[in-house]
């Protein structure tokens, strides 16, 4: 397999999906975020948050791993849903098994393994 092969589009919108997802949020907690000495919740708020850009720009780049991440991070999500409203949970579930079809799909196989790992 050469590791020339092109990114497939659903990988790339899911990829910018986490990517925005992860910096919307950290606009979104930025408030909070001013005090992240004195609270370690919106520090583990903001790890999560750089884990989902981190995940989305190696998404892109073509490393396996974090394909990983991403499922990971959304499944965290799903688990954080269940002790919040039903609608949260079906939106984070419905994304989690998109998440799963868009990145272990046959083309999307194909791209990550063509990647050296980064």
């Amino acid at each position: 397999m050469t590791s020339k092969m092109k990114r497939p589009l659903s990988v790339t919108i899911m990829s910018f999906v986490y990517i925005l997802a992860g910096a919307s949020g950290i606009i979104y907690h930025a408030p909070e975020l001013m005090n992240i000495f004195s609270q370690s919740d919106q520090a583990w708020v903001l790890v999560i948050r750089l884990l989902a850009i981190i995940g989305g720009v190696f998404a892109l780049r073509g490393a396996n791993w974090s394909r990983w991440l991403l499922i990971a991070w959304i499944l965290y999500h799903v688990y954080l849903s269940f002790f919040h409203e039903t609608a949260e949970l079906v939106m984070h579930a419905v994304l989690a098994a998109i998440t799963v079809i868009v990145f272990f799909n046959r083309r999307a196989n194909a791209f990550f393994k063509a990647k050296p790992e980064s």
